[in-house]
């Protein structure tokens, strides 16, 4: 049973680079079983379907993201703290090439191709971010630590909008060191000054 799920996770992992490397409809299940070394057959023994794979390949990263924003609550207490790990973890990421862009960016940007069970799951994501960092914000504003110009939800779309267009242009520029170019002044703009 564990090989199965251990088959089950290659494939995952392997379509995730592929999708990171080339989106929805630039990979194949034959891609993926010369990577993995097996067969298309086994592939659709675990995944029937290209949508059935990419859709529990968004739900798994959904999950990996709300627990990693879990964890940064229980680790951080400061909110703008909290932003900065945010950014270090995509600077890092982009920099070691290892999660070079959000999967479910990338795949926001194809979602009129997409197959509807996998737009539901990017929209999910996108919601339970925007919510995360919207709380976060709203705490921080009322602690004193965040100055916001806008409403915290308009501030959370206009913060994960700059974080996936800071990606966007690393990946443009071939530079990682834009993401932080970008960032860094959002980040700025949003920390409390303390008053004289």
């Amino acid at each position: 049973m564990s090989n199965l799920s251990t088959t089950s996770d290659d494939i995952l992992t392997c379509a995730r680079s592929l999708i990171v490397a080339g989106g929805y409809n630039g990979f194949s299940y034959a891609d993926i079983a010369d990577v993995v070394g097996i067969r298309k057959a086994s592939i659709h023994h675990h995944f029937p379907s290209k949508a059935d794979l990419v859709r529990t390949l968004v739900a798994r990263y959904r999950k990996e993201a709300e627990a990693g924003m879990a964890n940064l609550e229980r680790q951080v207490s400061d909110p703008l703290e909290r932003l900065r790990f945010y950014l270090g973890y995509w600077e890092a990421c982009i920099t070691d090439a290892s999660a070079p862009f959000c999967v479910c960016a990338l795949l926001a940007s194809q979602l009129p191709v997409l197959p509807e069970q996998v737009g539901v799951e990017v929209r999910a994501h996108f919601r339970a971010l925007s919510a995360w960092l919207a709380s976060l914000l709203e705490r921080g504003a009322l602690h004193g630590r965040l100055q916001l110009v806008g409403s915290p939800s308009a501030e959370a779309e206009t913060f994960m909008a700059t974080v996936h267009g800071a990606m966007l242009s690393a990946r443009a520029y071939g530079d990682p060191k834009i993401f932080a170019v970008v960032t860094g002044p959002l980040l700025e703009r949003l920390a409390a000054r303390s008053p004289l």
